[in-house]
């Protein structure tokens, strides 16, 4: 009777210790990064296959809303966009897969439109770059 509890033991301790399924090797080294209206101006490294989500939030004022325009890769081949779009209260947002070695900008353009009859927007237009690294 103890040899059996022993060796229900021992079966138990191994059951739990041992690993149920490995994971797939492609699916751990891929990565997803997000960058917001405060990653402007940096650089950031990838692996090709890695994933990039932008979100961008629009700013409402008085009278006014600053709005942004889709992100853009300035190299397709390098990222490539799978998903893109903007709201209605100026926010924007776009998905880019690292598709190949190289570098890429990432850009936006931040412009205001008038919400109140009668204010004046200032012409400005406000660029956010993010540059990509891929390897």
């Amino acid at each position: 009777m103890l040899g059996r509890t022993l060796l229900a033991a021992a079966l138990v301790a191994t059951a739990l210790t041992a690993p149920a399924a490995l994971p797939d090797a492609d699916a751990a080294a891929l990565s997803r990064v997000t960058l917001t209206n405060g990653d402007d101006g940096r650089t950031i490294s990838v692996h090709t296959g890695d994933e990039i989500t932008v979100r961008l939030k629009g700013i409402v004022g008085d009278g006014e809303m600053w709005r942004w325009s889709v992100p853009k890769s300035s190299a397709p081949a390098v990222l490539r966009q799978i998903a893109g779009g903007t709201s209605p209260n100026g926010d924007s947002q776009a998905v880019f897969r690292v598709s190949g070695v190289g570098t890429s900008d990432i850009t936006a353009q931040k412009a205001c439109q008038v919400t109140r009859p009668g204010h004046m927007c200032p012409h400005i237009v406000t660029r956010w770059k993010v540059t990509v690294g891929t390897h």
